[in-house]
């Protein structure tokens, strides 16, 4: 290790004549540091001085310089005596220490961790269901091959009843079985922050019923070795019955409970203030935020964030330069002379005029900026309507053509992309959605509309409007991991009035929860008589 990296401050001592020494030695430090500056550039050093840390060469105890050393108003003096220059002619020595780590390499470190521990965290739920099955499926079978082996000289002969239980609870199991790899195994939908309850609930009451049996089989039946074979049968099926209601009243808890509509959510998004309702049944807050994010990815358009900011720009551009007069303020004396009340006043009027100019200028670039989004959709729509008649007048030709002369439908999308790419650039770039959308995924998309024989609309109505977030790449979603804030517990039921927050990298959903009402309905009965009618007409006519 470098011992130069050890030592980093400065040296000073009492003598005046010591002082050119310390400054010679400075000098030739100096250059001695610049000649090796080169032979070091692609290390790095970080040197962290902490203020108020002792050095190895003024040791304080207790707040108080030990014997032998300087005191620190003999320091003041000194620093008072030397001349002004000391900044400048002073050098720190500082060194590249092997155990130096860049902050690249800490952040590499804690993001390594991270993943992991969500890793580890993502399927630690499907392990422990995982573990629970298996113990919940082989507890019965462990029941009956336990007697078997242990005591079988011993055991009455099965009849054809107890025989009947075997199929019986074969049967049984196999539909356990399933139901738990339907219900428990299915592979997770995001990472909560914190254990669901119901799903604690329901696994601690299998491994407390499975070790109830356990515990009753154990002093019963292996202790006593009981010689009824079919009784042990018996007592293997009621474990398999209650397992079973057990999964019953899981898919009770978990799937159906939540299935009636309890409350109205409004979501709004803290950017450009997009706007969904939803209904939802009784979930606690977090099982609620993931219902509400699969909504968004489903139903908000896509976030874009270069729209707002163009928005933006344009209003403060224009804003910049309003300058706003205070004619009451209390270091005014304007206002109080009768004689420059005129002035006031046309001070005020010409500040209003500009105000009503900036707003009337930014109308109207608002208003050319829509009207060329309109000029380019109408070449856009223009262009992809003669691509697509090129295309099925390509397509009647190759129905007279040689089987080798048809050409692919990949081939005739690279064939006339060309001629609608121009335009469909310029609407992206005008509209701000140029990132959304990749060559690829465009040229994709046309394939595509080509294959299934789709019309031009339905090929432009992917980049007219904005669409929800799923029909993008997950590269383009700009929200991977999000956080909730919330001042309630998180495992705890939504209820009337629960406000929280969903936050993400650019923007944030906050979230209101608002009960539905108790609806009334009451029934009025009509007579059908009442709907008869008698319709009455003169025999006499005027013809």
């Amino acid at each position: 290790m470098d011992t130069e990296s050890t030592h980093s401050g400065y040296s000073y001592h009492s003598s005046r004549s010591g002082r050119s020494n310390r400054h010679g030695d400075r000098n030739r430090e100096r250059h001695k540091v610049s000649s090796s500056k080169d032979s070091s550039r692609s290390e790095r050093s970080v040197v962290i001085n902490p203020p108020d840390t002792p050095s190895q060469e003024s040791p304080v105890h207790n707040g108080e310089p030990l014997p032998g050393e300087p005191s620190p108003a003999a320091d003041l003096e000194e620093d008072e005596a030397q001349d002004d220059n000391w900044g400048e002619t002073t050098t720190a020595v500082t060194g590249t220490s092997e155990l130096s780590v860049s902050q690249e390499e800490v952040v590499g470190l804690g993001k390594g961790i991270q993943d992991r521990t969500q890793g580890f965290r993502r399927y630690l739920p499907l392990a422990v269901g995982l573990c629970v099955g298996l113990l919940v499926l082989a507890t019965p079978l462990v029941f009956l091959l336990l007697p078997a082996v242990m005591w079988p000289d011993r055991l009455q002969a099965c009849g054809s009843a107890c025989e009947g239980l075997f199929l019986s609870i074969s049967f049984k199991l196999l539909i356990l079985l399933v139901a738990i790899w339907a219900l428990f195994l299915r592979p997770g939908r995001a990472s909560l922050p914190r254990m669901c309850v119901y799903r604690a609930f329901l696994s601690t009451l299998t491994l407390l019923l499975t070790m109830s049996y356990w515990l009753f089989y154990g002093v019963r039946i292996l202790d006593a070795q009981d010689e009824d074979y079919h009784g042990i049968v018996q007592f293997a099926v009621s474990l398999v019955d209650s397992q079973l209601f057990v999964h019953y009243l899981a898919v009770v808890l978990l799937e159906l409970r939540q299935l009636q509509p309890c409350y109205s959510v409004s979501v709004i998004r803290s950017t450009d203030g997009e706007t969904r309702h939803y209904n939802i049944g009784q979930l606690s807050i977090q099982r609620a935020c993931l219902s509400i994010l699969e909504y968004y990815y489903r139903d908000f358009p896509l976030h874009n964030p270069a729209l707002l900011s163009a928005s933006k720009h344009r209003a403060a551009k224009h804003l910049a330069g309003l300058k706003v007069y205070n004619v009451d303020a209390p270091g005014n004396t304007a206002g109080a002379q009768p004689g420059n009340g005129n002035q006031s006043r046309a001070m005020v009027t010409a500040a209003a005029k500009r105000k009503d100019s900036a707003h009337n200028e930014l109308y109207y670039e608002e208003a050319d900026y829509e009207r060329r989004v309109r000029k380019r959709r109408a070449r856009l729509v223009v262009a992809v309507e003669e691509a697509f008649t090129h295309v099925r007048r390509m397509k009647k030709e190759d129905e007279r053509a040689a089987p080798s002369d048809i050409m692919d439908v990949r081939e005739a999308a690279l064939a006339i992309f060309p001629s609608m790419a121009r335009a469909l650039q310029k609407y992206l770039r005008t509209t701000r959605r140029q990132h959304c959308h990749s060559m690829e995924s465009i040229q994709k998309h046309l394939a595509f509309c080509l294959v299934n024989n789709m019309s031009p609309k339905a090929f432009l109505e992917a980049y007219l409007a904005p669409g929800p977030t799923l029909q993008y790449g997950p590269e383009r979603w700009m929200a991977d991991q999000w956080t909730l804030i919330s001042e309630a517990s998180v495992t705890s039921g939504v209820k009337e009035g629960t406000e929280f927050l969903l936050r993400c990298l650019d923007f944030s959903l906050a979230v209101t929860i608002r009960g539905i009402p108790y609806i009334r309905l009451m029934e009025e009965y009509v007579d059908p008589k009442s709907h008869k009618f008698i319709l009455l007409l003169q025999s006499e006519t005027s013809v």
